[in-house]
């Protein structure tokens, strides 16, 4: 681990994503992480029994929910609550930053 102080670049973790859902972990905070990915298309819909919030760092994505739908543009964010069935949903390529706790799974909890 380097011990010299610096600040993170959101840009230079950008550009290593190179495929969808292939979320990249940036930073840990306690016991909660900030994760980028990039998404194109639609995930899966799951739930988590924790809070997840999406911010939209690039692009625009909608936050489909079956309470309805949130769209987001960058700098926007929402916060599913814990065990609300969701999905994002990118029509062209969009960057979230994800902020869940650590053991948050990509696809949720077992039905």
């Amino acid at each position: 681990m380097n011990d010299a102080l610096a600040a993170e670049s959101l840009a230079r973790h950008r550009a290593t994503l190179t495929e969808p859902w292939k979320p990249i972990e940036i930073a840990r905070v306690n016991d909660s992480v900030v994760r980028m990915a990039l998404m194109h298309g639609e995930f899966p819909w799951h739930r988590h029994a924790e809070d997840e919030m999406f911010m939209a760092y690039e692009g625009e994505f909608d936050l489909e929910t079956k309470n309805g739908t949130v769209h987001l543009k960058p700098g926007e964010f929402f916060v599913v609550p814990a065990g609300l069935e969701h999905r994002p949903v990118a029509k062209t390529p969009a960057v979230t930053l994800l902020f869940e706790m650590a053991k948050t799974k990509q696809y949720g909890e077992a039905p």
